[in-house]
């Protein structure tokens, strides 16, 4: 057994995840504290026997706040989801003062049937490092990653979960007046977005499988731009953008001025977008504008991997979507700085440069980086579904156990 440590836990995902990683932690000897911020922490707190506080403060109250925690229960180690929540900075900002270990969980760099679990930070504050040939020579010495155990994960179940974390902050007024959410946007408006778009997906994915069959039957050469949430950190935070309709302004201005005559560009909307931007409208103002009409071909919905399999490249501001493209020798050009952009992955000269004859990334880079990334950061697992938790929880605790981590060990 690792020695005995003093885990905080701060903000998870909307389900029974941090219940159930708790008391796994517990059971191992392990002491474990939550931080509730809102009635939503509260409900999926409960069924454990560790101790939670509510904070009821404002955020210039909370750096000392948690300071206070971490002497009162001589904590180690803290564990969070994301590492750009308000209510986590001040927590990782001061936790390498006192030699705190910081965990941060995140969607899987690779996905369906992984996590991310780093120390310090993820995606663009992640310690992976940012040089080609680390990742040759790493990769080379490690053994080709399992293949993960599968599991299904409806979509309906990660709903059910955000209604009820969200209905129970009905009661955030009295609970915890002081609480704002990290997102811009608002639970009903969200919800209605979501219903709204979910009636018309049937007849979208009807459409959309005809305009790709063609598209790819024509033999035109075709760039992929796939378009992610405008309330993701991964804009907000890690990149120079605030939305989508200023990355697709950026993209098609440079297209229309150096894209071959005969490209098209196809943009792919994210499959988890509310529905709240009129993205059609956008983009026809857009096309009349850089005289691209009859070349944008805008997709709801598609199969991802027979895109870009035929795709002449991908541009990318940061998304996941760049490395299943690099995984089908996609040329990939990146807007901002993800894990993943490297010399010999992504295009490294300018965006009017790569859409002219774009080189393909390296296989063998991609192979290694590939191997190091599972390796160092990827757990198999869920969040949502109770197959995918317990594959989350039981994998997770051996790393959250575990002194040096992984990615420490190799670095």
């Amino acid at each position: 057994m690792n020695q005995k440590r003093s885990f905080l836990f701060l903000q998870g995902v909307c389900s029974p995840f941090y219940q159930r990683l708790a008391r796994r932690l517990t059971s191992d000897g392990h002491r474990v504290v939550k931080v509730n911020f809102n009635a939503g922490d509260i409900l999926y707190w409960q069924g454990t026997q560790s101790p939670a506080h509510l904070f009821r403060g404002s955020l210039s109250q909370l750096p000392d706040y948690v300071e206070s925690l971490w002497q009162r229960y001589n904590i180690t180690d803290q564990v969070m989801f994301g590492d750009r929540r308000p209510v986590h900075r001040p927590a990782i900002e001061r936790a390498s003062d006192v030699d705190i270990r910081t965990h941060v969980f995140e969607e899987g760099y690779f996905r369906p049937y992984w996590i991310t679990l780093e120390r310090d930070g993820v995606n663009s504050h992640s310690r992976l490092p940012r040089d080609p040939a680390w990742f040759y020579e790493t990769g080379k010495a490690l053994p080709t990653p399992p293949q993960p155990v599968r599991f299904n994960s409806p979509f309906k179940i990660r709903a059910r979960h955000d209604v009820a974390y969200h209905v129970a902050g009905l009661l955030n007024p009295i609970i915890a007046p002081r609480y704002r959410n990290h997102s811009p946007i608002s639970a009903p408006i969200e919800y209605a977005g979501y219903i709204r778009r979910f009636r018309q997906l049937k007849a979208w994915k009807v459409r959309d499988a005809g305009r790709i069959k063609e598209m790819i039957a024509s033999g035109t050469p075709y760039f992929m731009l796939p378009l992610q949430l405008n309330t993701d950190a991964q804009i907000r935070d890690h990149s120079s953008y605030t939305t989508m309709e200023e990355v697709m302004d950026d993209v098609m201005r440079s297209f229309a001025q150096y894209a071959p005559s005969d490209a098209l560009l196809c943009i792919k909307n994210h499959p988890l977008d509310m529905g709240l931007v009129d993205y059609p409208n956008i983009i026809a103002r857009l096309s009349a504008f850089y005289g691209l009409d009859g070349r944008i071909v805008y997709l709801e919905s598609g199969d991802l991997n027979q895109l870009l399999e035929h795709a002449t490249g991908t541009v990318t501001v940061n998304s996941t979507v760049g490395l299943v493209s690099l995984e089908h020798q996609c040329p990939t050009f990146t807007l901002s700085d993800p894990i993943y952009n490297l010399a010999g992955l992504t295009f490294k000269g300018s965006l009017e440069a790569f859409w002219q004859q774009p080189p393909p990334p390296s296989a063998q880079l991609f192979a290694y980086f590939r191997n190091t990334v599972m390796h160092a950061t990827q757990i198999n697992g869920g969040f949502y579904c109770q197959p995918g938790i317990d594959l989350a929880v039981n994998n997770a605790a051996h790393i959250l156990e575990a002194c040096p981590s992984p990615l420490e060990k190799l670095l």
